[in-house]
């Protein structure tokens, strides 16, 4: 016998959590997650669409400022059980960790042939001012557009107010606008108006397409350290000295710039002698590191220093996690961090 769906384009729906999901409690004031129905009940032109759509729900939701790792892999394993069987794939998430996750299924994913799309909202569905239901219809317009047959976006993103980004080049902007998200180092690769127009020059099609593979470990003994004027040498080396890390994030000024001053020079060149790997992106919304252009930044490149050239901090520190996890020696991390593996960096 033959689905009544065997025809139609099909979308898997992961309900992870997030403001999109909430409700507020009239005794509190504060927000709590509702039933997934209740969602779907407030989005009923989702019945206008031609496709078969289903729906994964995380139990219970969860706020993504409780994200980690291991909802990483939960997600990338519910998309790999169900690859075959669905044309694309919109993941309902909360906004405050959503470039993160974005980020990190992005380097999960290799071979990736079908759209994956990060949405949520700012003002929880129910409300009559949300924008919620405008994220999560077009996510799903997206995430079934085609061209020949083939998706027209084969890549992890986020939608969020009539713009389609790279997830691993998207940052969380604004905690009040409707427009929280943007990617200042790469250009949108659609914007919805009337038509949802794609820049087709700018969505990435690796050129070696092979089987799908799913790779889920990773590695969490890292930090992120952001410099600052003052910042205090004996902080940044009992940082430095916690058992056990395995890599650092250092955010610096500029193009990559730090202090010379000789104590930092000093804790980096014996953190990567004991073989903690560095990562060095700036710190500006825009722009990108380029070490060796200044001598506060030529120190850092002789000490060993990898340099993130215009990678966001969300993509550089799963990158991190996701290389570490890898079993690769640190060499070979280095090459990686420095070299894009899904767009995340500009070559």
């Amino acid at each position: 016998m033959v689905s009544e769906y065997s025809n139609k384009t099909s979308i898997l729906i992961i309900y992870t959590g997030g403001t999109i999901g909430m409700v507020q409690r009239p005794e509190s004031g504060t927000l709590a997650p509702v039933k997934f129905d209740q969602i779907l009940n407030e989005v009923p032109e989702l019945n206008k669409f031609n496709y078969n759509l289903q729906t994964v729900i995380f139990n219970p939701a969860l706020d993504s400022s409780n994200m980690n790792p291991s909802v990483w892999i939960k997600i990338a394993l519910t998309i790999k059980k169900n690859y075959n069987k669905f044309d694309g794939f919109v993941i309902l998430h909360g906004t405050d960790t959503m470039a993160y996750t974005a980020s990190a299924l992005s380097y999960m994913f290799e071979n990736l042939d079908k759209p994956i799309i990060l949405t949520g909202s700012q003002l929880p569905i129910g409300t009559i001012r949300t924008d919620g239901k405008e994220n999560l219809i077009t996510s799903v317009e997206i995430a079934a557009a085609k061209e020949g047959g083939k998706s027209k976006v084969p890549e992890v993103c986020i939608y969020f107010d009539f713009k389609l980004y790279r997830g691993n080049r998207t940052v969380k902007r604004d905690s009040e606008q409707f427009s929280a998200f943007h990617s200042v180092n790469y250009p949108a690769l659609a914007v919805a108006g009337v038509d949802i127009r794609f820049n087709s020059e700018f969505i990435y099609h690796p050129e070696n397409k092979g089987i799908l593979k799913v790779n889920t470990r990773f590695d969490d003994n890292v930090v992120i350290i952001k410099m600052f004027p003052g910042i205090n040498e004996k902080v940044f080396k009992a940082i430095l000295e916690i058992p056990g890390l395995r890599g650092m994030v250092l955010e610096t000024f500029g193009s990559g710039n730090v202090p010379t001053v000789q104590w930092l020079t000093g804790c980096i060149k014996k953190a990567i002698k004991r073989g903690i790997v560095i990562l060095n992106i700036t710190q500006c919304e825009g722009g990108r590191v380029i070490m060796g252009q200044y001598e506060t930044s030529l120190e850092l490149l002789n000490a060993g220093v990898v340099s993130g050239k215009d990678m966001t901090s969300e993509a550089a520190i799963t990158k991190l996690m996701f290389l570490l996890g890898q079993g690769l020696s640190n060499n070979e991390i280095k090459l990686y961090l420095n070299k894009s593996l899904r767009g995340e960096i500009s070559e």
